[in-house]
């Protein structure tokens, strides 16, 4: 599925279209056993504060395992990808949009589709976008994953209001009790 850089809205597509340009490679990764997904870099994926990033990023989200990437800063779960990150995005500047705390991060979440949002973190730089298939993965469950890799980045700002703040998550403590 491809990834639609930016994070204006795209109302009315489909998450097949949204996710439309991350490019599934058609051959097989160096280990063989999972296709390598190529992302469009974010524009400052090359800042080192990204590399602490995707050093700390989880092997698993939900119920989707990392696979191999093509591109610098960006990491994908699932195979079709169901999860898509990049690092290094456009830190967004003050929002209207719907502001979420999981686990010390603050995130703005935006709905893309019925079945697609956007997450964005907010007040670092750089900033770290997540987009994700609500069918296959709850918000919930890919902000409090990415929470520790996110947590590297230090924190300028944070949102005057959040809507929710989310600690923990049915989903989060079955996965921390297998």
């Amino acid at each position: 599925m491809p990834l639609n850089p930016g994070y204006h809205r795209e109302r009315g597509r489909g998450v097949r279209a949204v996710l439309g340009s991350v490019v599934i490679a058609a051959g097989l990764a160096l280990s063989g056993c999972a296709s390598t997904a190529t992302v469009e870099a974010a524009p400052d994926a090359a800042n080192p504060e990204c590399a602490d990033v995707m050093l700390a990023i989880p092997e698993v989200i939900g119920e989707n395992e990392l696979r191999p990437t093509a591109s610098q800063g960006t990491a994908v779960w699932g195979d079709p990808s169901e999860v898509v990150v990049r690092c290094g995005v456009v830190p967004p500047g003050p929002s209207p949009e719907f502001c979420v705390s999981a686990d010390g991060v603050d995130w703005l979440a935006l709905e893309e589709d019925d079945q697609t949002w956007r997450l964005i973190s907010y007040g670092r730089d750089p900033a770290v976008e997540v987009l994700l298939n609500l069918d296959e993965v709850a918000s919930s469950t890919a902000m409090l994953a990415m929470s520790t890799a996110v947590q590297r980045v230090e924190q300028t700002r944070s949102c005057t209001t959040t809507e929710q703040d989310i600690e923990q998550t049915e989903d989060a403590d079955a996965e921390e009790d297998s």
